[in-house]
């Protein structure tokens, strides 16, 4: 098993966080990681995500089910490469409301055969989570940066 991570402090609320957090559609205005992204994060849901890796540009797609949806607190999937035990990606975000703004941690736990073969993914998946990460807090930051409204 491999896991990276990143996280961030966002001065704003969980709320507010999540709004922007889960408004898939926008994904291709602002996340430089996860460059463009379809569905509902509800249980049970398919997402269709396409990330592009730093430096190289290299993107691929997956079509990971969500697996946990906890309004301004937590949103998990799990994505896979064939059958179950090849390789596996449990990703997550998790939010915490922290000194007055929301302290966002992202996560990926991969397993598998094929993870110790996998380097020239997972390595770089790293920094971009922290460009996800970074462009998350831009993002909710910034001023009149419309989100998807509260439900």
């Amino acid at each position: 098993m491999r896991r990276i991570s990143s996280a961030v402090h966002i001065r704003d609320t969980v709320d507010r966080v999540w709004a922007v957090l889960t408004d898939f559609e926008r994904f291709h205005e602002w996340n430089p990681f996860l460059v463009e992204a379809t569905g509902e994060a509800v249980p049970g849901a398919r997402l269709t995500l396409r990330f592009r890796l730093p430096d190289s540009g290299r993107e691929m797609v997956f079509r990971p089910t969500v697996l946990d949806s906890e309004p301004g607190r937590l949103l998990r999937w799990r994505g896979r490469f064939g059958v179950p035990g090849v390789f596996d990606g449990v990703h997550s975000f998790e939010l915490t409301p922290l000194d007055g703004g929301t302290q966002v941690v992202q996560t990926e736990r991969f397993s598998g055969l094929l993870v110790p073969f996998s380097g020239s993914v997972i390595t770089p998946s790293e920094q971009g989570f922290q460009h996800l990460t970074d462009a998350l807090k831009a993002r909710v930051e910034s001023s009149g940066v419309p989100a998807r409204d509260l439900d």
